[in-house]
């Protein structure tokens, strides 16, 4: 089996390949969802993200598609991410998996990386084929979908010594630096036994991360409920891929240690999704996963009318040299 690497950054011909085992994939293990646009998916290959450097390969004449994550920042220089490894349906059991899986091994021990993890959804072929490598389920979660109701959200209530702020974008100078404090409280959030760690947050990183969501072609929306002393309370963050798409995705939620309590988490995401409905009219359903173990987020979605749609987890393998 005949395995290349791509660009970077890879060529039309390259992405238009990629999309069609993406979008073959997708109509074969979950029709339920949306495939990826296809500008949705240059945006990802042709931007690097800001905490890593990412590894291409695509197998024979479209018959598969791979994407490893190397992490950039010094306490995750030991290991990395496996954001795709896919194989179009009719390849299947013919080693094209495989051979995708020994090209990404081989950069992985190159690179001196001990772990790799990857997000699978459960039940289908990702499972089965990771579990036979090795990967075990370090972290189990769920993808959980939102309905944005046809007669508008829900009324935001009132937050009492908080004030509800709407961005943009990346956020605003002025808010960074308080805006990556809250992002530190992150650090509290479930990660199970992944060797991944939360990185530190400042406003140049925050900044960065948020800036490749955009340079990819998509918008990002942020709604924090902050206080007259200038802290970031609480937030929460929406990204459209593809602005022009039915699907958005959930990102973080955080509400710091000090202000729990007051309905923030609430507060910030119903904000959100009336933002979001009123931004963008072919918007549909909102998309996120939770950990199991984060019963108070799992009841707050719950509460504001997301259903579980999926099964997944965080899947990690420690690697052993040949």
């Amino acid at each position: 089996m005949m395995i290349h690497s791509l660009g970077p950054p890879p060529s039309d011909a390259e992405v238009d390949a990629w999309l069609a085992v993406l979008t073959a994939a997708v109509a074969a293990d979950q029709p339920q969802l949306e495939a990826p646009s296809r500008r949705e998916v240059a945006g990802r290959l042709c931007v690097p993200p800001a905490l890593g450097r990412p590894v291409l390969w695509a197998a024979g004449e479209g018959a598969g598609v791979a994407a490893l994550l190397l992490f950039t920042d010094e306490g995750n220089a030991h290991t990395a991410f496996l954001d795709v490894l896919t194989v179009r349906p009719q390849e299947r059991r013919r080693g094209v998996g495989t051979a995708l899986w020994a090209r990404v091994r081989e950069e992985l021990l190159a690179q001196g990386r001990t772990s790799v993890s990857a997000l699978v959804d459960l039940g289908g072929p990702g499972q089965a084929f990771a579990q036979s490598l090795g990967f075990e389920n370090v972290l189990p979660m769920a993808w959980y979908e939102q309905e944005l109701p046809a007669d508008g959200p829900a009324p935001v209530p009132a937050t009492p010594g908080y004030e509800l702020l709407t961005w943009h974008g990346p956020v605003p100078d002025a808010w960074a630096p308080a805006a990556a404090v809250a992002h530190g409280a992150m650090q509290d959030a479930p990660t199970g036994d992944m060797d991944e760690r939360i990185p530190v947050w400042t406003a140049q990183r925050l900044h960065a991360v948020q800036q490749v969501i955009v340079d990819r072609g998509g918008e990002l929306i942020t709604v924090a409920a902050v206080t007259g002393a200038g802290e970031v309370a609480a937030y929460t963050e929406l990204v459209l891929p593809d602005p022009s798409g039915r699907r958005a995705i959930q990102y973080d939620t955080v509400v710091t240690p000090a202000h729990r309590g007051h309905g923030l988490g609430r507060a910030v995401k119903l904000r959100m999704a009336a933002e979001a409905a009123g931004r963008y009219p072919a918007l549909r359903r909102i998309a996120t996963t939770v950990a199991d173990e984060n019963t108070p987020m799992r009841a707050v979605n719950e509460a504001l009318g997301y259903r579980r749609e999926r099964g997944a987890g965080i899947f990690q393998l420690t690697l052993q040299p040949a």
